[in-house]
């Protein structure tokens, strides 16, 4: 095993992930815990490197709302109880109302949306 630094490199990078794709190929459950111990740190760095250089951005509100609607299989009128009426449901899920504080608090226990995901 190589002495472990931070990845600086897209090359250290694609090496890194390719030890850790070999690493779970076979069989980690196995591994003693040094070469465990390795391969997470490991794992660190490569996680720290792409949240420098590949970063995600949040999801926009309304289609994390649209999203958990189709995992739940649910319909507009559906959410009367978070939005008061369907002609607002439609209006916020269309951009054309914004979503306020209330909506937003009822959101985050009714479908399980952080509060962070739906305040942009």
């Amino acid at each position: 095993m190589q002495t472990l630094k931070p990845i600086k490199t897209e090359t250290e990078y694609k090496n890194a992930l390719k030890a850790l794709g070999m690493f779970f190929d076979n069989n980690p459950d196995n591994a003693n815990q040094d070469t465990a111990d390795y391969f997470e740190v490991l794992a660190t760095l490569v996680e720290r490197y792409e949240q420098e250089h590949y970063p995600i951005d949040p999801p926009d509100p309304i289609e994390a709302i649209k999203f958990r609607m189709e995992q739940k299989g649910l319909t507009v009128k559906d959410l009367t109880n978070i939005f008061g009426r369907p002609n607002r449901a439609y209006e916020v899920l269309n951009g054309k109302r914004p979503l306020s504080l209330a909506m937003i608090k009822k959101i985050k226990t009714e479908l399980g949306i952080s509060a962070d995901t739906l305040i942009h």
